[in-house]
């Protein structure tokens, strides 16, 4: 009787040394991300610019929170982002936020170089997003980021830097490091942006992404004078997750709770051998 393999053992190989169109791996290589980063950033923040304009639309400016108008917003980017790093996740590892890739830069995931590349493709990915959602749908942009009513710069500063902080580590934790849970990793990743939007789309329109911010403001264009929260907060925000996934690593955390990493094959493999 056969026993069917549960899970193979072998490692596929990996190509080395390709070349293609006379580019060496390691440049073949960034430019790929680059491509993807772009590709999938524009997904990303075109189906969720586009709802949060639909979204805007159907209501006018109101002092205070609509829940039914706050999910739509925060739906948008959260799906719209798993579902685009579940797409692109092989390609580029599915940043699209600038901010995100410095974190993983931060932490030794990606070099510094790839890290530049791939953030010039999503800032330049979230301009033409702005622009492709601002020529198909009618109106003025309504989903660029601005302060809410008595939203003073430092809490817009700070909502921005703690939003981003809870978007990066969730990506550094489930993303960046090898563990059981992690082809499910998009969908931690897009939650944590819901969540994100839930908070902030009231106080600060949610940036946690200067690619996202900064695009409607080119497109429109218009710079507030506060403009500058949306970089600086989600900045810091990349290096305080940064920080703590170096302090959780320095205390080897994975040791901590190392069952919650045990698949039970090898038991599983054992027992249907032992009925052979």
């Amino acid at each position: 009787m056969a026993i069917t393999t549960l899970r193979s053992t072998e490692k596929p190989s990996r190509p080395q040394n390709i070349t293609v169109l006379g580019l060496p791996d390691g440049l073949r290589n960034h430019f790929v991300a680059m491509v993807g980063e772009f590709c999938g950033t524009f997904l990303f923040l075109f189906f969720a610019y586009a709802i949060a304009q639909a979204a805007n639309s159907t209501t006018d400016a109101i002092s205070t929170p609509n829940p039914a108008q706050l999910v739509m917003i925060s739906a948008g980017f959260g799906f719209s982002l798993a579902a685009n790093v579940f797409t692109f996740f092989r390609v580029s590892g599915g940043q699209f936020n600038p901010c995100v890739s410095l974190s993983l830069a931060l932490v030794g995931a990606i070099s510094p170089i790839r890290a530049a590349i791939c953030s010039f493709a999503q800032i330049v990915a979230g301009i033409a997003a702005a622009a492709a959602v601002d020529s198909l749908t009618p109106g003025p942009i309504l989903y660029a980021n601005s302060l809410g009513e008595g939203v003073s710069k430092t809490r817009g500063l700070f909502l921005e830097m703690f939003m981003t902080a809870q978007l990066c580590i969730a990506v550094l934790m489930l993303a960046a490091t090898k563990h059981r849970s992690r082809p499910m990793a998009p969908l931690g990743i897009g939650l944590a942006l819901f969540i994100d939007h839930l908070v902030g789309v009231f106080f600060t329109g949610a940036g946690v992404n200067p690619a996202r911010s900064f695009g409607p403001a080119v497109v429109i264009p218009s710079f507030p004078v506060y403009h500058w929260i949306y970089w600086v907060g989600p900045i810091l925000g990349a290096i305080i997750a940064a920080g703590l996934f170096h302090f959780l690593k320095f205390f080897h955390y994975e040791t901590t709770n190392s069952s919650q990493d045990d698949d039970g094959f090898a038991e599983i493999e054992e027992s249907l051998k032992s009925r052979v």
